[in-house]
């Protein structure tokens, strides 16, 4: 629900509902968009579509379900607790979506629409696309059973996962599970050895899935270690250390017998919101959007368009009206609607 449009303002679940409604203009086909949601967001993420009217994608192709949750622990291993008599539970992990897709009877759901493949991506990403014709033209002729997007990372310490092999099989190893030697790692070029960035977006066949799930889900457990609000023996609320388990999607990589890696360009892929502020926080990525629509704009010709105070571009195209330069510069001769005080191509 958070606004990530810098000149509409508009929430990054609209964000991605016009990436969709732009691929239905496109293909002449209604996509259907799985949700997956927490037991403390779904009641509120339902809400929100239902005032929104589902954002023109109609009802009845949006489809929620949600993930399991576990209990935490503290660093002796005692469970912790929200409230007198009720365990602090913690979300299974994003690996919990392939489970969670099985046993809400999405999995069913999609088989008798005939879905055949499922593009993921996390929600925090409004440079992600959900219908990426390239992406998904490479995994469907490679017979992949699950794919990746990955970009060359920043830096050594960049916090993202890398692809590489794990036992000899392709995998993405967690920044915080790969040593200082290998992390700073360079080849003979001098570029990190270890650059493959994963941006969490994949190509997923639902038959895989469903091999994946059948008997319970068949990915590895990862300890994640944070600052937990609880409460203590007298019920009163304090923040401790604890740990939490979590499954990874991309741990699926390992199981899959055909694969595609596709890297891409970060500057038109990927701009996460993860942090308040800094790299990847709401001003970096609507940074980042802007700077990618002007140069859209000064590629076609156009004028550049006015910046605000931190000297970012002030512009915004609505992914219905173009999502790449050549579909913008294909509907240049439109005449842009002005809003507030920047560009807004709708």
């Amino acid at each position: 629900m958070f606004p990530v449009g810098p000149v509409s303002g508009c929430s990054l679940f609209e964000w991605h509902a016009r990436r969709l409604l732009a691929a239905r203009d496109r293909y002449g086909a209604a996509p259907t968009w799985y949700i997956m949601t927490s037991d403390t967001n779904d009641a509120p993420t339902r809400a929100f579509f239902a005032e929104h009217d589902h954002f023109d994608l109609g009802a009845d192709n949006v489809r929620f379900f949600t993930q399991a949750m576990l209990p935490a622990l503290d660093t002796s291993g005692r469970i912790l607790m929200s409230a007198k008599g009720a365990l602090f539970l913690a979300p299974n992990g994003h690996g919990g979506t392939l489970a969670a897709l099985a046993a809400s009877g999405s999995l069913e759901h999609a088989r008798e629409r005939g879905i055949e493949c499922f593009s993921y991506l996390q929600v925090d990403n409004p440079l992600g696309r959900p219908a990426d014709p390239l992406f998904i033209g490479l995994h469907l002729i490679e017979g992949a059973m699950m794919s990746n997007k990955t970009v060359a990372k920043r830096d050594a310490a960049e916090k993202v996962g890398v692809i590489g092999r794990v036992d000899g099989k392709l995998g993405c190893i967690e920044y915080s599970d790969l040593p200082d030697e290998l992390r700073n790692a360079r080849d003979a070029s001098g570029a990190l050895l270890f650059r493959a960035g994963n941006t969490a977006s994949h190509m997923l066949d639902r038959r895989f899935i469903e091999e994946l799930t059948g008997d319970g889900l068949r990915l590895p457990w990862h300890v994640a270690r944070k600052r937990m609000q609880v409460v203590d023996e007298s019920g009163a609320t304090i923040e401790v250390d604890g740990v939490k388990f979590e499954t990874f999607v991309f741990d699926a990589l390992g199981h899959a017998e055909r694969t595609v890696s596709l890297e891409v360009d970060r500057a038109l892929e990927f701009s996460p919101v993860k942090n308040a502020e800094g790299a990847d926080s709401p001003l970096s990525t609507r940074r980042d959007l802007t700077r990618m629509f002007a140069g859209w704009i000064e590629a076609a010709g156009g004028e550049p368009p006015p910046t605000d105070e931190h000297g970012h571009p002030l512009v915004e195209v609505d992914p219905r009206f173009a999502e790449d330069h050549a579909s913008f510069r294909a509907r240049m001769p439109a005449r842009p609607e002005i809003r507030r005080s920047g560009h807004l191509y709708r």
